[in-house]
């Protein structure tokens, strides 16, 4: 390869992280300000007649129905995604996802329409969930198979760093909000982020469609090897990569809703915490995972084994979970805030390489489909179920330990799963192809 052709290469690679750093971002954003606002506010709009810890179950369980929809979304832009093309995918689940979580914005409460109201934000959610059960897999994607030799892991955390960015945008503009009087909270205010997505989402297309499709993926088209039915495909010869796989995302997907979503409501329902004060520590962890989670991939880039590298960035997890929840417990401030902030940057760090590993392990073909499986189906069945037992298990006990052996539990799971997901053979990211041995010796 040219010099010439080698800078044009790389500023495309570039180009194709920043669209899928800014695309994954407003994406994430939408599906944040929901969790918040289920802690927050929806038991009063649209549950009113359930009071108390029933109101916040059932405000959970409708957060919950996003992740129910998103492996729905994996299968339905997976199969689009892996016949013609990661970039077109990716500019229809930006604009579903946008055009979902403005209706939410604009949606009357149960005072104004009665039950119609609960009815159709479900619904509503479930097709927001769908637009990113379709997101997050051509977003690693379109980075990662953009990506120069051996750096695949450092690009698909373009598309990581999304969600705590996200993440954080979320609670910035929930804590802005928080400062206004209940009432107007209640009535009025939860909307504005909702409806701030629409301004959003047309920065997102600007960039977005700025981006060429993958060479992985052009090169599929170009020799007419696209798969006819990639899900079929992919279930039939790669089972076990997709149960190892699902294992494998749990603690990246779960550690976020332990803290924004099941904690915001425990610490400000039963510890004390004002909604302000425990948005401010949830803004801090957010912000320390942004400054962190790239380093997972520098770690697990410069790292002689990507097992190696997974344990040290998960082990500290099975101290530091359990910990922070104590700390919440004891209801003084600085210490929650040591306590979330610390534990936040174990599984931000595997977060940021889990995606360029978990893509190494499938071929090209069914790629998309494939990965979209494993991370959907762990947001439905382990990742978006946390708060939801987490309270349940909070309501049946009276206490936070039974929560504390549940989230050791996940991560317990994530870390056998990854490491057995990695014995498994690669794939190169550009061709597709097999190696010749696991990448980079990553065994």
């Amino acid at each position: 390869m040219g010099a010439a052709t080698e800078r044009g290469a790389n500023a495309t690679a570039k180009r194709a992280g920043i669209g899928a750093f800014i695309g994954s971002t407003i994406e994430w954003f939408d599906f944040y300000i929901y969790g918040t606002a289920s802690a927050l506010v929806f038991d009063k709009v649209f549950f009113p007649e359930l009071d108390g810890a029933l109101g916040t179950l059932v405000a959970f369980a409708t957060f919950w129905v996003g992740f129910l929809a998103r492996p729905l979304g994996g299968i339905i832009f997976g199969h689009i995604g892996d016949r013609v093309g990661r970039k077109k995918t990716l500019v229809f689940t930006l604009l579903l996802m946008g055009i979902s979580t403005t209706l939410i914005g604009v949606l009357p409460g149960y005072a104004t329409i009665g039950v119609a109201a609960p009815i159709l934000l479900v619904l509503i959610r479930m097709v927001q969930g769908i637009g990113l059960g379709g997101e997050w897999g051509g977003s690693v994607l379109i980075a990662s198979e953009h990506a120069p030799k051996g750096k695949s892991i450092l690009y698909g955390a373009f598309a990581q760093q999304g969600s705590p960015v996200g993440n954080t945008l979320s609670t910035v503009s929930f804590l802005a909000i928080s400062q206004l009087p209940d009432e107007a909270f209640v009535s009025w205010g939860w909307r504005i982020p909702f409806l701030a997505s629409a301004l959003l989402v047309v920065v997102g297309l600007f960039i977005r469609l700025k981006v060429t499709e993958s060479p992985a993926m052009a090169g599929l088209i170009e020799a007419k090897k696209v798969a006819k039915l990639p899900l079929t495909e992919v279930v039939r010869n790669h089972p076990m990569l997709i149960v190892l796989g699902i294992g494998a995302c749990t603690i990246g997907l779960s550690a976020t809703y332990f803290k924004s979503t099941f904690a915001l409501s425990w610490a400000t329902a039963d510890i004390g915490f004002t909604r302000s004060s425990f948005l401010t520590i949830i803004l801090v962890a957010n912000v320390t995972q942004i400054l962190v989670q790239p380093w997972g991939a520098v770690i697990a880039t410069k790292m002689s084994s990507w097992r190696r590298a997974v344990c040290v960035m998960l082990l500290p997890e099975l101290v530091l979970m359990p910990l922070m929840f104590l700390l919440i417990g004891s209801g003084d401030y600085t210490a929650a805030m040591i306590g979330v902030v610390v534990a936040t940057v174990p599984h931000c760090l595997y977060y940021a390489a889990l995606a360029g590993m978990l893509a190494s392990r499938f071929p090209a073909q069914v790629r998309y489909t494939g990965i979209s499986l494993c991370y959907q189906l762990c947001g439905t069945l382990l990742g978006g179920t946390t708060p939801i037992v987490g309270q349940f298990l909070l309501n049946l006990t009276g206490s936070i330990t039974a929560v504390i052996v549940f989230a050791v539990f996940q991560v317990l799971l994530t870390l056998g799963c990854m490491l057995a997901l990695l014995k498994r053979p690669s794939y190169d990211d550009r061709s597709g192809e097999p190696t010749a041995t696991p990448v980079a010796a990553h065994a």
